[in-house]
């Protein structure tokens, strides 16, 4: 075989090997596509136990999707979606050791992949602050992260929600008032039925605190 065979043999197999690349790529963002849609119906559904059928369901497409590419953050991120949202409906109780560092361990590679992932930013941010400093959370870690969601997404709901509560804490009544508001235009104008509850909870009692100073 001469010199010029062999280059065309390469180019062959290259080409060969290429094209399950493509097919698996557009698998895996067709899983993660229908993992991310079970997570979001699982939060608009009424009842616990059809939450429960859209998480398991949205956390096996997700798995499926991370086993095919586990480079991918936005497999990674619906992996901790389906399995964050599936223990927040069980009460946040229910649920083993393993599954909830299963859970950590993909926001955590959603960010190394990409670290401006905004759902992923908003998400860890609001743990750091929600979780007790001695089991990693860190308030002024979170908050930065969060106000980056805040700047970089104006839709953003829950970063606002979460940063209003932060600043009412320590006083500073009439950003809190702003970003509740905001939060709560927003969960109204994009119907998100999922959020409307907290986001009002969180407007009237900021609203409260802001008139009684």
């Amino acid at each position: 075989m001469g010199r010029g065979s062999g280059i065309v043999l390469i180019g062959v197999l290259c080409c060969v090997a290429s094209v399950p690349i493509v097919g698996a790529e557009e698998s895996v963002q067709a899983l993660t596509n229908q993992a991310m849609e079970e997570c979001q119906k699982g939060r608009r559904a009424k009842d616990a136990e059809s939450r429960g059928v859209h998480f398991d369901r949205g956390r096996t497409l997700a798995e499926k999707a991370v086993e095919l590419n586990s480079q991918s953050a936005d497999a990674q991120f619906s992996l901790f979606c389906n399995i964050g949202e599936r223990m927040r409906a069980n009460g946040e109780v229910f649920f083993s050791v393993f599954d909830y560092g299963r859970m950590m361990d993909a926001l955590d590679q959603t960010l190394v992949l990409n670290p401006n992932h905004l759902d992923a930013l908003s998400s860890k941010g609001t743990i750091l602050i929600e979780v007790p400093e001695f089991l990693g959370g860190d308030d002024a870690k979170g908050e930065v992260m969060l106000r980056k969601v805040i700047k970089e997404e104006p839709t953003s709901i829950n970063a606002r929600m979460v940063v209003a509560r932060q600043c009412a804490e320590r006083g500073e009544h009439q950003e809190a008032y702003e970003l509740s508001k905001q939060a709560l235009d927003l969960a109204k104008q994009q119907q998100r039925d999922d959020l409307l509850p907290e986001a009002e909870k969180t407007f009237s009692e900021i609203k409260t605190k802001l008139m009684a100073h």
